[in-house]
């Protein structure tokens, strides 16, 4: 029961803000049943890969996913989740998940104020928003193969403050930009030994059915209401972070 019920919280909340739930499934797994803490990233993977697929379906069924920009988002993604997979025994990552809780507080202030940004208010970021958005799939797909979250935490502020998308298809975006380059990464670490294959079966059932119920849930929340709500998370992610 352990594994359905962290899959079903972590689905719903990873497909309410289009995060993945990477950031609940891996504490969890650590803390709860004690796996180590890569075999707790590469099995989270296998679930974020599957909020990912299911949130993507509710939300494309909103109308709320930008498949040009999630294409964008995937092809420096992709490219990246495998190298962060594998710098997983190479880099300090205590050291990187302070450096991105910082980076996640300056995004979360950011957000409120999305309508006064220059380039929003003009209409959005032009041809920078492609460099943007190439530039946040490479973050955010590195990100996901070495700490074991989706990287919506990534793509969502750039889709929100860099392309000027509203909240909702932001996070539908970011879902769908997610499926590949967690696929990718899941796969490098079952490669690595680093999937429990025991927890699986119950994580996926519970996200099966999070995922969908957190993407219904998103799409009745009036923009700027979930917008502040994924700001407010983005600052208690980060403080875990700065702890970490």
């Amino acid at each position: 029961m352990g594994p359905f019920l962290i899959g079903l919280g972590a689905g719903a909340f990873g497909a309410l803000l289009g995060l993945g739930g990477g950031v609940l499934i891996v504490p969890a797994l650590a803390g709860i049943l004690r796996l180590p803490q890569h075999h707790a990233h590469g099995t989270s993977l296998v679930a974020v890969s599957l909020t990912a697929v299911v949130g993507t379906l509710t939300y494309a069924a909103g109308g709320s996913v930008d498949w040009v920009a999630a294409v964008l988002l995937t092809v420096t993604a992709m490219a990246a989740a495998r190298f962060g997979a594998r710098a997983t025994r190479r880099l300090d990552a205590r050291a990187l998940r302070r450096v991105f809780g910082a980076f996640l507080l300056v995004v979360a202030f950011l957000l409120p104020f999305k309508h006064q940004l220059p380039h929003v208010r003009a209409g959005g970021a032009g041809a920078l928003s492609w460099a943007i958005l190439l530039l946040a799939g490479g973050l955010a797909g590195f990100l996901s193969g070495l700490l074991g979250v989706g990287g919506g935490t990534v793509m969502v502020p750039a889709l929100v403050l860099g392309d000027g998308l509203d909240q909702h298809l932001a996070q539908g975006t970011s879902l769908a930009a997610m499926v590949l380059p967690s696929l990718i990464g899941a796969y490098t670490h079952w490669t690595l030994g680093h999937v429990r294959r025991e927890v699986v079966p119950g994580l996926l059932a519970g996200v099966l059915l999070g995922a969908f119920l957190g993407g219904r849930l998103a799409l009745g929340i009036p923009e700027a209401l979930l917008r502040t709500l994924f700001a407010v998370i983005l600052v208690w992610m980060a403080l875990r972070y700065l702890r970490g």
